[in-house]
């Protein structure tokens, strides 16, 4: 009777042995599997999600945009028509938000956050900070909206700016400059601190 207990325990153990070797093959299958379907193949983005800021003085300036590519394509008088509103980005329309109160162009614009819009031109263009910024491109732009708009000369370079970039520069403790270039063309403008 003992050799019969034995030899069944032996068997128990021997079986309860193979179930979890088994179980450990599975999960190892199953883990591969996981890890192989996890990352899905991410495809470069033609207009990448990018974003500036800087300090002047104690104000914080936060630029949020998206970056399109030039691509081979006339941007200005071609994919993007003269005399037009543009979000001044790709998909939503670009943000620029300040902690501080700034004067720009001699007009006060208040501490907070704003859609970004130009209307590019030859000869000039129209910047605007219109108080919806959350909207996708221009499609719910509205000039009522508008909270402060100036013109600037636009800059033509013969050197091509393959990607849309924005940059905040320090001119002193309490001024900058704002500056965006895409294909051949820059506008830059300068703010005060308030």
């Amino acid at each position: 009777m003992k050799k019969i207990i034995v030899v069944l325990g032996i068997i128990l153990v021997a079986s309860c042995k193979q179930e979890v070797k088994e179980t450990k093959e599975f999960e190892a299958k199953e883990v591969e599997t996981i890890s192989q379907t996890a990352e899905p193949d991410k495809k470069k983005s033609l207009s990448p999600h990018t974003e500036t800021m800087a300090m002047v003085g104690d104000a914080h300036i936060h630029i949020d945009y998206t970056s399109p590519g030039v691509r081979n394509r006339i941007v200005f008088g071609g994919l993007l028509p003269y005399d037009a509103i543009w979000q001044a980005g790709a998909h939503m329309a670009t943000w620029i938000e300040m902690n501080k109160d700034l004067t720009i162009d001699g007009k006060m614009l208040k501490a907070g956050k704003y859609g970004f819009f130009v209307i590019p031109n030859q000869e000039e263009w129209t910047v605007i900070f219109n108080s919806n910024w959350d909207q996708h491109g221009k499609d719910e732009y509205d000039e009522k909206d508008d909270v402060l708009r100036f013109s600037t000369t636009p800059r033509i370079s013969e050197n091509i700016q393959e990607h849309l970039e924005y940059t905040v520069n320090k001119t002193s403790e309490t001024s900058g400059t704002i500056k965006m270039s895409w294909e051949k063309v820059t506008i830059e403008f300068p703010f005060e601190v308030k």
